[in-house]
């Protein structure tokens, strides 16, 4: 592919996105416009944007690749997504709405305490900026390779121009603009998917009928595992985690929620979550099968056999290359292995995915500092608050740039699965404060909240590197949030006083 047509194309998409949030952000670019849109944002916007934010260009490689190991499992954790979507709805969602909040962490003020609030607030920091971080620097690696290094543009330029670019578009709008921009890069994505398929499907001579039968006929296309429950794919394990995972990793998430906190009613946000959780099905589905079909044609080229995958040179290759290595490279004879549209639908849908999620990340991670660290809603007027918010927000970008340049400089795999694992412990507490806080009468010594948010992760981390020796083999998988947030609910419960709180 010529990467003067790759950067042809994505300069027009940015400028279709720079137009977008001009006209979202011209008329109104006050506080209220940035943390929650002035709440007047059409659900069914929002419920198409949240799918995009949802899926990170990790997802966007990922997931085709990993039905070689996993088949179709994955769907089971989807269907637990999708309960967890109407946990959120009813239960979560009308709490926000009934306390008004612009930050989903002042409701631990109001029903713990200050130092509940404060470790609430920076679990999610710590969480979002190594989580976004190690994101777009995965989703940095793949642009370096196909356009930056062709260009001889050297990895730095390339960090610096993506996050100027998520601050061009995010710093005047905020969430009023994400919604709409968000909803681009929700459809670009799913375009992008569908294209690829149908164009891998072309270079296989698949007609309808064929696709149908190729996926179904496939040793990858297993959905249901009900047999072992030691296997990381029984179906209990993965609904259970997919449930809980998502009520973490977006109900209690403020840069998952603070679209939803921008629809006009509770009804209008509650339609919007219940809708995009069903969207989740087919969307995944896609992937899934795209994968299933990448990996048949990689067997035709004989790039895979007995569960190997490699490069033309014989290298071996993870599932996570395998759609970007099909997409872009190119066989012994120089000829692509797919039509250099998939390449260019590939490099669209990782672009739409990676910067839907890190122009969201950005945006909550600036409401989070503002109002829950810096407390500037507390402190002056609403001129103050603003030029705030937009020095944090510029701060936040140039953190983000930080970490993912780090993050090259590290070159450790294992370091990146490290931060990782690091990021998924730090929602266990907050799941254990949000239930506790919803479902007990009882108070507690807020002096000990952060003490336990912070010794239940590292209790979790012990039992995780023994449970194979201790529980007769039993391999912890996704559902260690859960016993996280088990073991924070325990802490609170024993710190704790029988008094009735009013804050609610």
């Amino acid at each position: 592919m010529s990467p003067s047509l790759i950067l042809g194309i994505i300069a027009f998409y940015f400028a279709i996105i720079f137009v977008i949030s001009y006209l979202t952000s011209r008329k109104n670019s006050d506080n209220n416009s940035f943390f929650v849109g002035n709440r007047q944002s059409p659900w069914y916007i929002v419920a198409i944007a949240m799918i995009g934010t949802s899926i990170s260009g990790v997802t966007f490689i990922s997931v085709p690749g990993m039905v070689a190991g996993s088949q179709l499992s994955y769907i089971q954790m989807v269907l637990g997504f999708v309960a967890g979507y109407f946990i959120i709805a009813y239960i979560l969602l009308p709490l926000y709405y009934k306390l008004n909040l612009k930050s989903i962490y002042t409701y631990l003020d109001q029903r713990f305490g200050h130092g509940s609030y404060k470790i609430g607030a920076t679990f999610f920091l710590i969480s979002k900026f190594l989580g976004c971080g190690v994101r777009m620097y995965l989703t940095a690696i793949v642009l370096q390779l196909v356009l930056f290094e062709p260009l001889h543009i050297p990895f730095a330029i390339n960090v610096i121009v993506t996050m100027i670019i998520v601050w061009l578009y995010t710093f005047r709008g905020g969430v009023k603009t994400l919604v709409w921009t968000d909803m681009l890069q929700t459809l670009s994505l799913i375009a992008a998917v569908v294209l690829c398929i149908y164009f891998v499907c072309k270079s296989m001579n698949l007609d309808l009928s064929s696709l149908f039968s190729t996926i179904s006929n496939s040793n990858m296309s297993d959905l249901w595992f009900f047999e072992d429950y030691n296997d990381k794919r029984y179906f209990f394990k993965q609904f259970l985690a997919g449930m809980f995972t998502t009520i973490a990793m977006t109900g209690l998430d403020q840069d998952m929620m603070q679209k939803n906190l921008s629809c006009k009613t509770l009804k209008d946000a509650q339609k919007n979550v219940v809708s995009y959780g069903f969207a989740f099905l087919p969307v995944n589905l896609l992937f899934l099968a795209l994968g299933i079909l990448l990996y048949q044609y990689a067997a035709s080229l004989g790039l895979y056999s007995d569960g190997v995958l490699c490069d033309i040179n014989g290298n071996i290759l993870k599932g996570d290359e395998l759609f970007p290595y099909l997409a872009t490279a190119s066989s012994a004879d120089g000829q692509l292995f797919l039509p250099s549209i998939v390449g260019v639908l590939f490099i669209l849908g990782l672009i739409a995915a990676a910067f839907s999620s890190a122009g969201s990340a950005v945006t909550a991670l600036t409401t989070s500092v503002t109002i829950d660290i810096l407390r500037a809603d507390k402190k002056g007027d609403e001129t103050h608050l603003k030029n705030t918010r937009q020095r944090v927000h510029i701060l936040n970008t140039i953190i983000m740039a930080v970490i993912i340049y780090m993050f090259k400089v590290i070159g450790n795999t294992s370091v990146i699965d490290a931060v990782y694992v690091v990021a998924s412990y730090t929602y266990g507490p907050l799941l254990g404060l949000y239930i506790f806080g919803l479902y007990s009468k009882r108070n507690v010594r807020d002096f000990w909240v952060p003490i336990i948010c912070i010794l239940s992760p590292i209790i979790c981390l012990i039992i995780n590197l023994n449970s194979e020796q201790w529980f007769n083999g039993y391999k912890m998988g996704y559902e260690l949030l859960l016993l996280n947030g088990a073991v924070t609910i325990l802490g609170l419960f024993l710190s704790g006083i029988k008094t009735k709180k009013t804050a609610e």
